[in-house]
């Protein structure tokens, strides 16, 4: 896949783009600042873009405030955010705008490679691809009825399919057999008032859209 990619730490940029590279993907531009990015996206038009969200000049939301431009100017483009820390405003902004071909990890995930390379291909893929301490702050935001009307097991299950996990790796997560898994997330589709589906991404998609409403 060909890739945009927005990083100003030069180490990292440099790591990402070896990794990327014997992957098999193509890093067709680079950008080091916040303004650079939209430029680069509408020139190349990748598969996917991968953007830090703190950038020069400012290094408060750049990198974000570029995705979010870029959805709008190109709406079925996948994005990957990367950042140092949960910062859950940043998630819930990013996710508002639609949960398709979305992905918000912490750095240190980058050092587990073949997970991030699965993000990376989920969402280019128009998955989702949540960090768990990102889907954790999101979680803890939403403490109304709905939410409280979940089991702690359909809580767990909830979590999960909010990090784009499918059925079979659910059910390995929480050792429980993957009909247990279905059963969950039908209760969870049913309390929160929310079609049931278990057709791969949608069925994320209505989570997290729920969790942004």
């Amino acid at each position: 896949m060909r890739v945009v990619m927005a990083e100003d730490n030069a180490l990292l940029r440099e790591g990402l783009i070896l990794l990327m590279t014997s992957a098999g993907h193509e890093v067709a531009g680079v950008a080091a600042t916040g303004p650079e990015v939209l430029p680069l996206l509408l020139e190349h038009r990748p598969d996917i873009a991968i953007l830090d969200v703190r950038m020069p000049p400012g290094f408060r939301d750049e990198g974000l405030r570029a995705a979010l431009e870029a959805r709008k100017e190109l709406p079925e483009l996948p994005v990957l955010v990367l950042s140092q820390y949960v910062e859950e405003t940043y998630a819930a902004e990013l996710l508002a705008g639609g949960a398709r071909g979305v992905g918000y990890l912490l750095k240190d995930r980058i050092g587990r490679v073949d997970e991030f390379l699965d993000a990376l291909e989920r969402v280019a893929a128009g998955g989702t691809a949540l960090d768990p301490e990102v889907v954790t702050e999101l979680m803890a935001r939403r403490r109304d009825d709905p939410l409280d009307a979940l089991t702690p097991r359909e809580r767990e299950v909830l979590e999960l399919m909010a990090q784009g996990l499918d059925n079979a790796t659910i059910a390995t997560s929480l050792v429980i057999t993957e009909r247990s898994v279905h059963k969950h997330i039908g209760n969870v589709f049913a309390k929160l008032g929310l079609p049931p589906s278990d057709s791969g991404h949608r069925r994320v998609l209505a989570v997290l859209a729920y969790l942004n409403a």
